[in-house]
């Protein structure tokens, strides 16, 4: 009867995941399919009850990107971001390659406390339109971008879902993040922007055709209420802040994510029903029902054999099991998108320590940097990718599946070995 249970489960778990890669279904209808599947079935065979499914989902996780998005959305029209990016372009007076780093180095940052997606979201477009203003072709900026935004991400504990995951999971806070992988992300992002000078160098002119038009772009202009904009720095310093502080301060990182919403909300005043309406709940149900769907897997005691097997190996071999890690997440989710693959992986770690009693924090931060990173690979690895290639298509050369592959599957290669070189010698030093 066990066996029954894992091959039932298994068999819902591998249909969704492929129906996932395939993205013909919208993902949010294919988890919640998945998930009622898993959840009949296991009420039909006894393994898995409606408490049980309830009890999967990982609730902090869901409330600090709710209380994020409604954050982010009310700041976002103030006009902060698209400010700032022209702001930086008119500062690098049409140099090229320091536009390049300039909107690089701004995503990165900005991607480390709001989330790459919605950074590329506000971005992207604003850099389609100096870019056509110049003459340029956007496809070095639009692929530079997002590639930098993701490894901004990976620097925090709110930049990336992955992150966000396996902080809930791990009990890990903002500044344990940025200790551990903030060096990381700084030495990866050099690396990249040395990398895409080489690749690019072709590709970009050294001075633009139409560097004049740049001087006509006036950033005050996305700036409708200058005193909301004001609040909106504030509130952002502010929830920075309690980041930053709220071990110190007993506050977990969902409570402040809500009082962000909260502050962003009473101060900016806008209309609470487009703000509602612009939070994506198709992503919280989707966070949500691939909780659900891996719960079951976990109520057959499947993942507790794998973590069984996969710890014997970690027993014998204690450094290069996590590193093995990195490797394996970031190949996975150059594949499939790299929340499914995080939420996949996390009851496995978390059976390695209640199993073989094994240390997990390199384990942690070697699922973080295998999924963040590995995302770079492949248009599909990212929603902030798919977001930069579907932006391109308005353009008169769209970014292909193979341009970006190109581009994308060495620098991936380059930052897996950065990321475990770091681990490797980090847990030599005792540091991870």
């Amino acid at each position: 009867m066990v066996y029954m249970n894992w091959i039932i489960a298994l068999i819902i778990f591998i249909l969704t995941y492929a129906v996932l890669f395939t993205e013909r279904i919208d993902r949010t209808i294919v988890t919640l399919a998945g998930a009622v599947s898993v959840l009949l079935a296991g009420i039909v065979l006894g393994f898995y009850s409606q408490h049980e499914a309830f009890l999967a989902i990982d609730f902090d996780t869901i409330a600090l990107v709710l209380g994020m998005m409604v954050m982010v959305g009310t700041v976002e029209r103030t006009g902060l971001i698209e400010y700032m990016a022209i702001y930086i372009a008119k500062k690098t007076r049409g140099r090229i390659w320091l536009l390049l780093v300039g909107l690089g180095a701004f995503t990165a940052v900005a991607s480390a406390f709001m989330d790459n997606v919605t950074t590329m979201v506000l971005v992207a477009p604003t850099t389609l339109s100096i870019t056509d203003l110049l003459g340029l072709s956007p496809i070095p900026f639009l692929i530079s971008e997002s590639m930098l935004s993701i490894v901004g991400g990976l620097s925090t504990l709110i930049g990336a879902p992955p992150n966000i995951m396996i902080g809930s999971a791990a009990d890990l806070g903002f500044n344990q993040f940025i200790a551990h992988l903030g060096p990381i992300a700084l030495t990866v992002w050099f690396v990249s922007i040395i990398y895409f000078w080489f690749k690019f160098k072709e590709k970009l002119p050294e001075e633009p055709s139409q560097r004049e038009a740049l001087e006509d772009m006036n950033p005050s202009r996305t700036v409708e209420n200058w005193s909301d904009f004001r609040r909106a720095v504030a509130v952002i310093i502010i929830v920075i802040g309690l980041y930053l502080l709220h071990g110190l301060i007993g506050l977990e990182p969902p409570t402040v994510a809500f009082i962000g919403a909260v502050l962003a909300l009473t101060l900016i005043r806008p209309d609470v029903q487009e703000t509602l309406s612009d939070v994506e709940w198709s992503v919280l149900f989707f966070y949500s029902s691939l909780f659900v769907l891996v719960g079951g897997l976990e109520q057959t005691g499947m993942i507790q054999q794998i973590a069984f097997r996969f710890g014997q190996v970690a027993e014998n071999y204690p450094v290069l099991a996590p590193v093995a890690l990195i490797w394996l997440a970031g190949v996975l989710s150059g594949i499939i998108d790299n929340v499914p693959l995080t939420i996949a992986l996390i009851p496995v770690i978390h059976s390695l320590g209640s199993i073989h009693g094994i240390h997990l924090n390199s384990y942690w931060w070697a699922l973080a940097l295998g999924a963040v990173l590995g995302g770079i690979s492949s248009p599909v690895g990212s929603s902030a990718n798919v977001i930069s290639v579907s932006l391109s298509e308005r353009t008169e050369t769209p970014i292909t599946f193979s341009e970006w592959i190109k581009v994308g599957l060495p620098l991936t290669l380059v930052n897996l070995t950065i990321a475990s070189l770091f681990l490797f010698f980090g847990m030599r030093l005792g540091l991870m």
